[in-house]
């Protein structure tokens, strides 16, 4: 085929197609679709939706009750006492009396140190207290008969003042006795090595057999019933819990929560102390809790989330917090009107009310209506069909399933003529 066919094929083949396209362009009922789909014919919005037709949303009213306001910080869990267990003489340790890990009282007995060396210094001290003692004896007896010669003559006033100077030696000697004895009783005490508190015994430091000196550390034990818990605040929230404190004749609620799913693991905590300085470095101040702990859920070294109750605001505006919007002029909500119709309300946030809930500052009174669910699909003016929490639409009757079909034909038919 020459070159001047294919030219001509072509020609006729762009003929054809701009002739139909002409004749669908042109096809009654064209101009009504456009009229339709790019302004809204009647009954219909831009977005091709039914107007009436209502938006089905989750509508819950705004109520009122008491909301405690809480500040929230990371806090660490400190034990009551910490004791590191040293022996106060040395020796060969010749058993431990604890297992790792053991609650231990005050005046167990934790570990035994060869006594043999110390018990022989306390019955050589006993003896010598003894031998003073009589030598003291016969230094009295020596002394009372002289005192009873001196009047006769036969004793000089010197040798009475040598015996009576004797007595004083000897009775001092034996009260520095006394002292020995009891000093080495104090060591031989210290061969047992006993708990000074209540507490858990960690992972001992020494095994028995070994040579210990003061040291060595056997094993450290940690005090849990009570336990503390510190944490630190802002330097601006100073001023409402030093008004909290003074405001409560009870010291302030403290909870600690999981720093994983924040539920809670220890309630009943009270505030002790507000540490007298705010750290420069930081701009926080510290404060110290105390637990009961009496199930041991707080563990020394611990990171928790600390919820500390400052007040209770009586009579506190609360929502659902998922039915606040962020816009760019701030917080808003969809709030349904007493034609079924939604407008966006701007509010003000005065603080959170647990999970899920949130305090009102202001934009909203007790009782109105508003949207907590569906909002996306949702602009000023929409009519809406409120739903409680949980309910779900009803199913369409037959009479609507029909008109909605009658539509969907008539806008098909405009979109297939268009």
């Amino acid at each position: 085929m020459s070159r001047f066919w294919k030219i001509a094929l072509i020609v006729i083949a762009v003929i054809i197609v701009g002739g139909i396209g002409f004749r669908l362009m042109h096809k009654p009922g064209g101009a009504g679709q456009a009229s339709g789909d790019g302004q809204g014919g009647p009954g219909k919005g831009g977005d091709g939706k039914d107007k009436d037709t209502p938006v089905p949303v989750t509508v819950e009213p705004v109520v009122k009750r008491d909301v405690p306001v809480y500040l929230t910080a990371l806090g660490t869990v400190q034990a009551l006492n910490t004791v590191t267990i040293n022996p106060q003489v040395a020796g060969q340790l010749m058993s431990l009396k604890f297992k790792e890990g053991q609650e231990v009282k005050q005046g167990d007995v934790l570990a035994e140190i060869d006594p043999r060396t110390f018990q022989a210094n306390y019955q050589q001290a006993v003896g010598k207290r003894a031998q003073d003692q009589a030598l003291l004896a016969t230094a009295r007896a020596n002394l009372e008969r002289s005192q009873n010669l001196a009047p006769q003559g036969y004793i000089s006033k010197q040798d009475l003042d040598t015996q009576r100077n004797q007595v004083s030696q000897y009775q001092a000697a034996v009260e520095a006795d006394v002292a020995a004895i009891a000093s080495a009783q104090v060591q031989l005490g210290f061969t047992k090595v006993i708990s000074p508190i209540d507490g858990v015994t960690g992972i001992r430091g020494v095994d028995p057999g070994n040579l210990v000196t003061t040291t060595s550390t056997i094993v450290t034990i940690t005090q849990l019933h009570p336990i503390y818990v510190m944490f630190t605040l802002p330097e601006q929230n100073l001023e409402m819990v030093r008004n909290a404190v003074r405001g409560s004749t009870d010291p302030l609620q403290v909870t600690a929560l999981d720093r994983v799913d924040a539920h809670p693991i220890a309630d009943g905590g009270e505030l002790k102390v507000i540490d007298n300085q705010i750290d420069t470095t930081t701009g926080t101040f510290r404060l110290r809790s105390q637990f009961a702990n009496e199930k041991n859920d707080l563990w020394p070294g611990q990171f928790v989330n600390v919820r500390l109750k400052v007040r209770t605001v009586a009579g506190g505006l609360v929502i659902p917090s998922q039915a606040v919007q962020r816009g760019p002029d701030g917080d808003y909500v969809y709030q349904v009107q007493g034609d079924s119709t939604v407008k966006m309300q701007p509010v003000k946030i005065a603080g959170e009310v647990g999970d899920s809930h949130v305090m009102i500052g202001s934009g909203l009174k007790e009782g109105d209506q508003i949207v907590t669910e569906g909002q996306f699909r949702l602009k000023p003016g929409s009519k809406v069909k409120g739903l409680k929490p949980g309910e779900v639409p009803a199913a369409p009757t037959a009479e609507e399933l029909q008109q909605q079909s009658k539509k969907g034909q008539r806008n098909g038919g405009g979109r297939r003529g268009g």
